[in-house]
């Protein structure tokens, strides 16, 4: 059966440097943000990109990145970075 093939606990992923936002629930973005931030803090990355589309949910990431103790800078994207479409991170150290 299909259902014996998955595990039963979550299988972790590593941390990166990006983060795609398009697969989670705005409703979410609360804790997963400041999270990721954390985490990718404590592995030594400094240049960070959140990839979340236009409207709402950029509008989402920008305000929970006001916020963060752990954001030095944060922009939009430029035409190598995903543009409007994401935003380039630099955590503080």
């Amino acid at each position: 059966m299909a259902s014996e093939l998955l595990p039963d606990a979550p299988v972790p992923l590593p941390s990166t440097s990006e983060l795609d936002l398009h697969t989670f629930l705005t409703g979410d973005f609360g804790e997963l943000i400041p999270a990721d931030l954390a985490e990718c803090g404590a592995l030594g990355l400094r240049d960070v990109r959140s990839v979340h589309g236009t409207g709402t949910l950029r509008t989402t990431v920008h305000a929970l990145l006001q916020r963060s103790p752990h954001i030095q800078t944060y922009r939009r994207g430029d035409a190598h970075s995903g543009s409007w479409g994401a935003t380039v991170v630099k955590l503080r150290r």
